[in-house]
């Protein structure tokens, strides 16, 4: 097959050339078609019976993660100057298209009663300017009296106070907020300069659209370093500029491809597929260097360049194709976590990993056939005396201390198992931005002040018309949100009880002595005012469904972590099942927060089950390119171990594993079986065509694969190293751990691999001298 493919390529050159060049033009203007995603990630399967019940949810009472949020903390607030000022800039945020409310100090609302028509209607607490001293003192008391907004507009312990921006659900998840979100920051920024107060911001639209920017920046600026930082290695080595030069082009057309790639599938660049290009880079140019070494060793041996390419295609194609294959499988099985964020992730690199595999194995050894042959300069990389004295010690190692080898590995091997019993599994809303980013600084002003901005709702489904109204239901509802709002961890609620509280205080004119749940004798007239009120006088509306079947209760809470809100949820729904009856009601606990941390779990679970399915199927590879159940172990545990080594590291310097870090595993395993299969295809070569005895061919598998196997880890060690240099957290774990494991897995595959190989002939020996 190999040989026929060799000949295919070298015989139709320019075609095949061409062909390429032509689809990655057509790729390259797709490209210029990428969109930044500006929703949420989508972490949760449609089909899960979580987002079902959240999708529900918002189509009864709407989007829950659609405020932004400004906060200020200054007594100079309740300034005349100031509090007009931040009037002004209530009103010109309200004036924006796309902005649906504005609820601040300066435009809160009150009850007041319409004896005549027995409703409520919703009054401007502020209807001017204020204009002296005097008036701003009691237009203050009026606003502390207003205890419905307590905890939620202001909060009068701390001198806190907040602008709630309420996002219309056209824009939200669209670029035209990026155009909005700029407008109010721009406004915000001159209200600080002029009254000299500081702003924070947050909430989701923001966080979101904050990460969206930093996504698009971070994709340039990876590219760019993972191209440089694979030029300079190549450079580094091969002293020459064509094999700088064309494996670059290369890679980079693979880009071009996996973008286009990702364009035609209707995905969108998020977090997670904006690393596919540098990836694609620092796993695309191993091809070109494997190619480029064997081109040059065959070179060497004869000086026909033709028949060196044609070898170089026969020989190398097999390898790099299992190699990709191993790769390309540590992405695919991402697919089949059924999560939408992972599946265009996994998908995407793929395809663009096996593409990038072809072109390589395709233009590389075309270009090259019309290029000068190779001078002797340019082949001087194979013999540098460094990295020969380093092969023979690794085979001398190999040859006499297994034992060592075998006790080392173990000892390491126990030592990472008691770091992986350290392992915190724990994953945060902002968590891959670091701890002194004004956003994750901002959050923790909210967290401090209204007990954070991150929604968590409690649905309540009475199952039956008008079942929300009956007292006995208040009551529970009553009963649930003070159980829950116990909880340091949760903001005071906003419900249909704060509704009724602040309705019974507008019923008896705004006294605060009244801001309470009316009684029984009350209840009905409140109602009854309550229910009649139209318009903007009518707040059930925000918290009872049309049927008034369905009620929500509101929470906002700090961003405190998957593990810890995982307990809370197992602590709460039991209490939550004692008050409501599940086998008469529905209480769902529900909202962006737990969405998020139910798709961390998600996440968590099916990249454990992505990573046994790929050390599956790469097993099965294995078994099938060597038929024996011995040597599928021999394979699999030099690329095992150090996945155990860098769990154990994970372990003992408190990396949490979450999505971004257990995501490493499966990725690294497929990287890593590449090390593997460039020394056992060539072993396996060597095996079938010489008389040479598996020691002698361990020795010359060492020195000739050796070289490459070393180039392409440093490639891999820097091009992954680059990730550092990311603002999100999760990416540069992702870098460093990368790096790590796949240096640990070219010193596994330098020795242990090696020293297993030599066990098993020494095996055979004793087996064939039993037989005798």
């Amino acid at each position: 097959m190999w040989e026929k493919l060799s000949k295919f390529i070298l015989s139709n050159r320019l075609p095949i050339a061409l062909f390429f060049i032509l689809v990655t033009v057509f790729m390259a203007y797709k490209t210029s078609q990428v969109r930044l995603s500006y929703a949420g990630s989508k972490a949760l399967p449609t089909t899960d019976t979580a987002f079902a019940r959240y999708r529900e949810f918002k189509k009864n009472f709407g989007e829950d993660g659609s405020v932004m949020v400004l906060g200020v903390q200054s007594p100079k607030l309740w300034a005349l100057t100031t509090f007009n000022a931040w009037s002004t800039l209530t009103s010109d945020i309200q004036k924006l298209h796309g902005i649906k409310q504005v609820l601040s100090s300066t435009s809160l609302f009150e009850l007041k009663k319409d004896t005549l028509n027995k409703k409520f209607i919703l009054a401007s607490l502020l209807k001017k300017p204020v204009s002296s001293s005097k008036e701003m003192d009691s237009v203050k008391k009026n606003i502390y009296s207003l205890s419905f907004y307590e905890g939620l507009i202001f909060n009068s312990k701390s001198n806190a106070s907040l602008m709630a921006i309420t996002f219309d659900g056209d824009i939200l998840n669209t670029r035209e907020r990026i155009g909005v979100i700029n407008s109010i920051l721009n406004k915000s920024h001159a209200f600080e300069k002029a009254q000299n107060i500081d702003i924070h911001y947050s909430g989701l639209p923001y966080i979101r659209t904050i990460i969206s920017k930093k996504v698009s920046e971070e994709f340039a600026l990876f590219l760019g370093l993972s191209v440089l930082v694979a030029a300079l290695i190549l450079l580094l080595f091969f002293r020459s500029f064509y094999p700088v030069l064309f494996p670059v082009l290369v890679v980079i057309s693979g880009v071009l491809w996996s973008l286009g790639i990702l364009v035609l599938f209707g995905y969108e660049l998020t977090l997670l597929t904006g690393l596919i290009p540098p990836l694609i880079v620092v796993i695309g140019i191993p091809n070109s260097i494997l190619l480029l070494n064997k081109f040059h060793n065959e070179f060497n041996d004869h000086g026909d360049k033709k028949i060196a390419l044609r070898t170089v295609i026969e020989k190398i194609g097999i390898t790099t194709f299992v190699a990709n294959l191993t790769t390309a499988i540590g992405f695919g099985v991402l697919y089949f976590t059924e999560s939408e964020l992972l599946m265009q992730f996994g998908i995407v690199a793929a395809i663009g990993v096996m593409i990038t595999w072809l072109m390589s194995l395709s233009l590389i050894p075309i270009i090259f056939s019309y290029l000068p042959d190779p001078h002797i300069k340019h082949t001087e990389h194979l013999n540098r005396p460094v990295l020969s004295g380093l092969l023979n010690l690794l085979n001398n190692l190999a040859q006499t201390k297994r034992p060592a080898i075998y006790i080392g590995t173990l000892i390491i091997v126990a030592v990472s198992c008691f770091g992986i019993s350290l392992i915190n599994i724990n994953g945060y809303v902002v968590d891959d931005l670091p701890k002194n980013d004004p956003v994750y600084e901002d959050m923790n002003f909210f967290a401090k002040n209204f007990e954070g901005v991150l929604p968590l709702e409690v649905s309540i489904d009475t199952k039956r018309k008008n079942g929300v109204m009956k007292l006995a239901t208040i009551k529970k509802i009553e009963k649930l949100q003070d159980m829950i709002s116990g909880y340091p961890e949760f903001s005071r609620p906003v419900s249909l009880i704060e509704v009724l509280k602040f309705s019974s205080q507008g019923f008896y004119d705004g006294n605060p002595d009244f801001y309470r749940v009316p009684n029984e004798m009350e209840m009905n007239f409140i109602l009854a005012y309550a229910g009649n009120s139209g318009g903007k006088g009518n707040m059930l509306k925000s918290f009872v469904d049309s049927k008034r079947q369905i009620t929500r209760v509101s929470f906002q809470m700090a961003d405190i972590g998957s593990y810890r809100v995982n307990r809370l949820l197992e602590e709460i729904k039991p209490r939550v099942d004692s008050i409501f009856n599940p086998e008469r009601y529905q209480v769902d606990l529900t909202g962006s927060s737990v969405i998020f941390v139910k798709g961390t779990n998600y996440l968590l679970d099916n990249l454990r089950d992505s990573l046994l399915l790929a050390l599956g199927l790469i097993a099965l590879i294995m078994w099938v390119l060597f038929r024996g159940l011995k040597m599928v172990l021999i394979s699999l545990l030099p690329n095992i171990v150090p996945l155990i080594i860098t769990a154990g590291i994970m372990g003992f310097f408190g990396i949490p594993l979450k999505p971004s870090t257990i995501l490493i595993f499966s990725i690294a395993l497929g990287i890593a079986s590449d090390q593997t299969m460039y020394f056992l295809t060539r072993y396996r070569q060597e095996l079938r065509t010489t008389n040479l005895t598996i020691s002698q061919i361990v020795e010359d598998t060492l020195k000739e694969t050796g070289v490459s196997m070393i180039y392409v880890a440093l490639i891999l060690f820097f091009g992954f190293g680059i990730f550092i240099a990311s603002t999100f957290g999760g990416t540069v774990s992702l870098g460093i751990l990368l790096s790590i494991t796949l240096m640990l897995a070219l010193i596994s595959n330098l020795t242990l691999l090696p020293a297993l190989l030599l066990s098993l002939e020494k095996r055979i020996s004793k087996q064939a001298n039993k037989t005798k």
